[in-house]
């Protein structure tokens, strides 16, 4: 059996007060996590809705508009009006499918990727202070914290993109 680091044995007891503490914790680094690319979006009159759209389009190009609102869990309604904004400000490009004329493929104009790459940076390098901070093996166990939080779809879904490189 692996050994623990001390005191581990007391995070599976965890007070209410500490989980309290923890939930705070996830408001904040979220709060942080977000506010460079937030500063870089308002200059573009863009929310973190387009924010998402730009990264899993990147991630999955050629993704359809019904992969992308199973990803990011939102309306037709809503995606469709994040979609039209980028498309008219030349930030990602729809493409009707070459099987199925129904669907429609996006795609990140090199407009939609430099922007994209900006926001990543940002975010990058805060995550890559963190890590390093924290250490490997806290890294790892960051990662098994917030993959047990998700939904098991979510979970699939993370696996699936995690293990294609994509």
């Amino acid at each position: 059996m692996g050994e623990q680091r001390p005191g581990a044995e007391n995070l599976l007891f965890l007070t209410d007060e500490q989980l309290r503490r923890g939930i705070e914790a996830m408001y904040f680094a979220y709060r942080g996590f977000t506010a460079d690319p937030d500063r870089i979006l308002e200059q573009h009159g863009y929310g973190r809705a387009h924010h998402r759209a730009l990264h899993f389009i990147n991630r999955t190009p050629g993704t359809t508009v019904n992969n992308l609102l199973g990803i990011l869990g939102v309306t037709k309604q809503s995606l469709n009006r994040v979609l039209r904004s980028l498309i008219d400000d030349g930030l990602v490009q729809s493409r009707i499918g070459q099987k199925d004329k129904r669907e429609r493929h996006l795609f990140l104009t090199d407009k939609g990727k430099t922007l994209e790459r900006a926001l990543s940076e940002v975010q990058g390098r805060r995550v890559r202070a963190a890590y390093r901070a924290a250490g490997p093996e806290a890294v790892a166990g960051f990662r098994q914290v917030l993959e047990a939080m998700m939904d098991p779809d979510q979970r699939r879904q993370f696996a699936f993109t995690d293990e294609s490189g994509s």
